[in-house]
């Protein structure tokens, strides 16, 4: 029912539940279409039922301030449906419905109906067990469905994705899948980036039933589910939501801040409470009807800032919808995550709201991302002179919470691969992507691998086909993904890589100034395990390296990336370390080390002398 408290809440930027009130809705022997389009001079609907002739049903108009609704006998599940809108300037419009839970699959466009209502889920234990992730190993594999695999050169369905993507993810380790966009969008091209249907789940891969499946498995295998999601602008496909009733109903009325001609987008108008309410309705939609335990959120600095241009001025707007929307979610699970993809220095953005932060619980460390790959990038004899790209982000690591992204966006647009960053030989470049996949996973914050990057895909990802598969039959690769699974291991068993990752005091830096030599050396602690990590960015060998350790004992390796068994050169230290009494770096013991060429080797310390 529509009444005037309900239309107030929505104008305040308040409502949570639209999806509910508008849309297509399976009710008692009809099928009921609602749609708010307030600068309509007309609305028809116009659908498969009626031979997509609007005259058959002209909706009515149930309040004053722009919401139509029509009832039309019988369950329509599947029937295709748009709204025809007539503006005040005499242009007709065909548009998919908003709040559609369902569309037919592109290039078409039609929304679809479809009762949600039905699906039995079966992850209530995961929910129940499910904790905040701070103190937690989180891994993510960031994946686009439409092209990790193909079968016969066409997408995996949903259920498919099942038998075989969920296998995968738990057999590599990675403790969090996260999709890039999902929700309806109607170029491939765009990656899922410029969306029309918040509330669809696209029917690429299936229906919204089978994407709930997907989910529920993922759940049921211990593996979290996190939606990549666009907030700040809508494309501008005539079928979408840019000029819905033939006026910005969302978007920014004032075309300078509307149009982003970077991506040929319409900004969306955050000041508005209707674009307010839709958006906060799409995100409790997510976690209600299909239990995702999170969102990534895209491009933050074009919420933060005017066209993401600091200069232009900041957007008050956005930024409070933004800390509204963290306080609902948390309102509905405080374990949800909330991250943001933020390349500003913008303050406190994982900061609590009474500490006059935004309330995400994770930002993108865009500054390590592009800092460590421009270092990996250098020949090892000029690494020397850039030790401080190494080195610099420990300065900021824990003024934020961090997530430190290995993404899609650094594998495409000329790039190059992760692997293909790397310099040198064959041999060299691999011996440096496992030292770049070391690094990553042993320094301070969660983490995010791009898939194909777990087995050092030498191409760049293209969305058009699938990751390079093949790869697997060569030992290179295979030996490679062996390290990236034992590596994985390693940080969820020892819990210092990721307890307390917000505290400087679960980091130490043992070597941080042996320029010369491009070594660093530095400890992880937690109450249970102290860890050592030594990483050698030059292919120079060197036997008996000293290094400084405030712990008194033997420290045992658990992995080093030289090892034959990932293709490497096979220099390691076989024996526990054994703690010397002379002091070293300002550390009253000191180790005696064999690092391998381009490689990282971690030690686990076992305590005092028996």
């Amino acid at each position: 029912m529509i009444h005037d408290a309900m239309m107030a809440t929505f104008f305040e930027g308040n409502h949570h539940q639209l999806h509910q009130l508008f849309g297509a809705h399976i009710t008692g022997e009809d099928t009921v279409f609602t749609v708010y389009a307030p600068n309509a001079k007309q609305v028809k609907l116009i659908s498969s039922f009626n031979h997509f002739n609007g005259d058959q049903h002209v909706m009515h108009q149930i309040h004053f301030q722009g919401v139509y609704q029509i009832k039309v006998k019988g369950h329509h599940q599947d029937a295709l449906y748009k709204y025809e809108i007539l503006t005040y300037a005499g242009t007709v419009l065909h548009k998919a419905d908003p709040f559609a839970f369902y569309a037919e699959k592109p290039p078409h466009t039609a929304s679809k109906v479809f009762q949600l209502e039905g699906y039995q889920w079966q992850d209530q234990q995961y929910l129940n067990q499910k904790k905040q992730s701070y103190d937690q190993p989180m891994f993510v594999y960031e994946v686009h469905l439409g092209s990790w695999r193909k079968e016969d050169g066409h997408y995996l369905s949903y259920r498919r994705l099942v038998e075989t993507l969920i296998p995968y993810v738990k057999e590599q380790g990675f403790t969090h899948i996260e999709l890039m966009p999902v929700y309806e969008h109607p170029f491939d091209g765009s990656w899922g980036y410029q969306g029309t249907g918040y509330f669809a789940a696209t029917s690429r891969f299936g229906n919204p039933h089978d994407l709930m499946y997907f989910i529920d498995q993922c759940h049921q295998q211990g593996i979290g589910v996190i939606m990549d999601w666009v907030l700040g602008h809508i494309c501008k496909d005539a079928h979408g939501l840019s000029f819905f009733d033939g006026t910005p109903l969302y978007e920014f009325d004032d075309q300078l801040r509307r149009e982003n001609v970077t991506w040929g987008t319409d900004n969306l108008d955050f000041y508005k409470g209707i674009t307010k309410s839709f958006m906060k309705s799409a995100l409790s939609f997510w976690v209600d009807y299909y239990h995702v335990d999170g969102f990534r959120i895209d491009a933050v600095s074009n919420l933060l800032f005017y066209l993401g241009n600091p200069n232009i001025g900041t957007n008050d707007g956005a930024i409070q919808f933004l800390k509204e929307a963290s306080s609902m979610l948390y309102e509905k699970d405080d374990r949800i995550l909330f991250m943001a993809e933020d390349s500003t220095d913008f303050p406190k953005v994982t900061h609590p709201l009474e500490d006059g932060g935004l309330g995400f619980n994770y930002k993108w460390n865009m500054g390590f991302m592009n800092d460590i790959l421009r270092y990996f990038k250098e020949d090892p004899i000029h690494r020397k002179y850039h030790h401080h790209k190494i080195t610099f982000g420990l300065m900021y690591a824990f003024n934020e919470s961090f997530i430190l992204p290995f993404s899609h966006d650094e594998v495409v647009h000329m790039k190059g691969s992760l692997i293909n960053k790397m310099p040198g030989d064959y041999f060299q470049k691999f011996a440096n992507w496992r030292l770049l996949i070391g690094l990553l996973t042993t320094h301070p914050g969660k983490k995010l691998l791009f898939m194909g990057g777990e087995f050092a895909q030498f191409s760049e990802w293209a969305y058009e086909r699938q990751i390079d598969w093949h790869l697997f039959d060569y030992e290179s690769h295979q030996k490679g993904n062996q390290f990236v699974r034992d590596l994985i291991q390693v940080y969820k068993d020892y819990d210092a890589f990721y307890q307390r990752d917000l505290y400087p005091d679960t980091f130490e830096w043992l070597v941080v100034d042996d320029q010369d030599q491009s070594v660093f050396a530095f400890m992880r602690h937690s109450e249970h395990n102290h860890m050592l990590v030594v990483l050698n960015m030059t292919p120079n060998v060197h036997h008996g390296y000293q290094i400084g350790v405030p712990l008194q004992g033997r420290y045992e390796e658990v992995i080093n990336s030289d090892d034959a068994r990932y293709f490497g050169s096979h220099i390691y230290n076989g024996l526990p370390l054994q703690t010397y009494q002379e002091a070293r770096q300002g550390k009253p013991y000191h180790v005696s080390v064999t690092i391998g060429p381009l490689s990282i080797a971690i030690f686990h310390y076992k305590g005092e002398h028996i």
